[in-house]
């Protein structure tokens, strides 16, 4: 019977003869010439049987020898093929993140970060809820959400903000609009337009209004939303036009039912956020979504 024999032993022989050279496999392995001789010796010992013949130049494997070093590729073969599965499941992300996002971060850029994060991260799940941002705060706070997704993120004693993007602000229209065939938006051009602008209780609807002020233009209210989609409706319809982050408008003005135009006068910006819980301790695959999000360019370039 085979008694136990190392890896390291069996690499070494393995070496010494597909090298057919003491020297070269003792080279190869960091051990002495007269180590790696005595430890075949020892092992024809064991077998019964010579493993090489030493009477010729190079060395020569018998037949006992090329059986017992087909048995040592294969130990090794299986060897590596464990280690290499098992650092895998070492490093597989299993379980589920919880993401609440407000309605304005893309539909079509949600699905494409799940698809990477899937192609990354097969075993893991990801979960998407779609709230208004006071809900989306609250998700975090109780826990009910690993990560949240808002605009014009306020950090607080129990929440932590990570600044994700700057999103670029434009005027939405349909491309019958009158506003359509300018390539810059004057901010005397929005005076007495129709307008269709976000609930009064949204962090960028604030934003609009100041806007506004600082400009003194006066637009005339048609109807006001809480979600984006209504809005991009009401604009493709033609009730009035809207100012909304240009990467939001992608799929339609693709499909030719919104244009987008840069407004002059000063640059505007929403600012997105990623927002935890203060000391929260996040699963692997929270940090592993997390890590996806951060990868994201910070800036919008070339969308309008």
């Amino acid at each position: 019977m085979l008694s136990p024999v190392s890896f390291d032993n069996l690499r070494l022989f393995r070496d010494i003869a597909q090298s057919k050279s003491f020297s070269r496999g003792a080279s190869m392995n960091k051990v002495s010439q007269s180590a790696a001789s005595q430890h075949v010796q020892e092992m024809e010992k064991t077998l019964g049987v010579p493993l090489l013949d030493r009477s010729t130049r190079p060395l020569a494997v018998t037949d006992a020898g090329q059986l017992y070093l087909a048995f040592c590729r294969d130990v090794l073969r299986r060897k590596e093929e464990f280690e290499a599965s098992f650092e895998q499941i070492k490093h597989e992300v299993e379980g589920t993140v919880r993401v609440a996002s407000i309605y304005s971060v893309g539909l079509n850029e949600m699905v494409q970060l799940e698809q990477e994060f899937a192609r990354r991260q097969p075993s893991a799940r990801l979960e998407v809820e779609y709230l208004r941002p006071e809900k989306v705060y609250a998700s975090v706070l109780a826990d009910d959400a690993d990560l949240g997704l808002v605009s014009y993120p306020e950090p607080s004693r129990e929440i932590m903000v990570i600044p994700w993007r700057r999103e670029e602000m434009v005027l939405a229209a349909s491309p019958y609009h009158p506003l359509a065939a300018k390539s810059l938006i004057e901010p005397a051009d929005l005076n007495g337009v129709d307008f269709i602008g976000f609930d009064e209780e949204l962090p960028i609807r604030r934003e609009v209004d100041r806007f506004f002020r600082e400009q003194q233009i006066e637009v005339n209210q048609m109807f006001h939303f809480d979600n984006l989609q209504m809005i991009k409706e009401a604009v493709a319809h033609r009730v009035g036009v809207s100012i909304m982050p240009a990467r939001a408008m992608l799929e339609e003005m693709g499909q030719g039912r919104l244009v987008a135009i840069p407004i002059g006068a000063q640059e505007l910006y929403r600012p997105l956020g990623i927002i935890h819980r203060r000391k929260k301790r996040f699963q692997r695959v929270a940090q592993a979504f997390l890590d996806l999000l951060c990868e994201q360019p910070s800036t919008d370039l070339g969308l309008v």
